[in-house]
């Protein structure tokens, strides 16, 4: 049986990114919903789609069980992070973050998601392939030259265009 990944879309989230795991999640026949980094379901791409999640991040607070993998689809997620730091929603992210990584769930992600990870505080030697601008800002993780970086329960991609590289493992880890 195909195992059950939340997916988490920050506002405004990158529809490439996004659209990549959902369609292959889809095609697939891998389980998924979709919970929005915001205080309301409604979001929009970096583009101005606007789109509607299945639920919003406080409710996969004490969800983990359900789940077998936590999907960061990035975005403008640091800038929205930074300007947001204390909002709910954000600290919201950073407990189901930690939740998941505790529970030794896979997690994955492309772009700024090592990032967000190490901001949890759930990197300590783990290799990331992380967007470069970030790479310097990883202190407790290995930032990596890789396009595609997976180190145990870690799936990361450089960036969207890279995800291609990333999903054929992704998905053989979520079947």
């Amino acid at each position: 049986m195909a195992k059950q990944v939340a997916v988490l879309a920050v506002n405004p989230v990158n529809g490439l990114g996004l659209f990549q795991y959902l369609e292959t999640f889809f095609e697939k026949g891998i389980s998924y919903r979709v919970f929005a980094v915001s205080d309301s379901k409604t979001i929009s791409t970096n583009s101005g789609i606007v789109l509607q999640a299945d639920d919003i991040i406080a409710s996969l607070k004490g969800q983990s069980d359900h789940y077998d993998a936590l999907v960061f689809s990035c975005g403008d997620a640091v800038p929205v992070f930074q300007n947001n730091a204390t909002k709910s929603f954000n600290l919201d992210l950073l407990t189901v973050i930690q939740e998941f990584a505790g529970k030794h769930k896979i997690m994955a992600g492309h772009c700024a998601a090592g990032l967000i990870f190490e901001m949890a505080g759930i990197t300590e030697g783990k290799k990331l392939a992380v967007h470069p601008l970030a790479k310097p800002a990883i202190q407790k993780g290995i930032a990596t030259d890789e396009v595609v970086m997976i180190d145990d329960h870690f799936y990361t991609a450089q960036c969207e265009h890279t995800l291609p590289n990333l999903m054929p493992e992704l998905v053989k880890a979520l079947q």
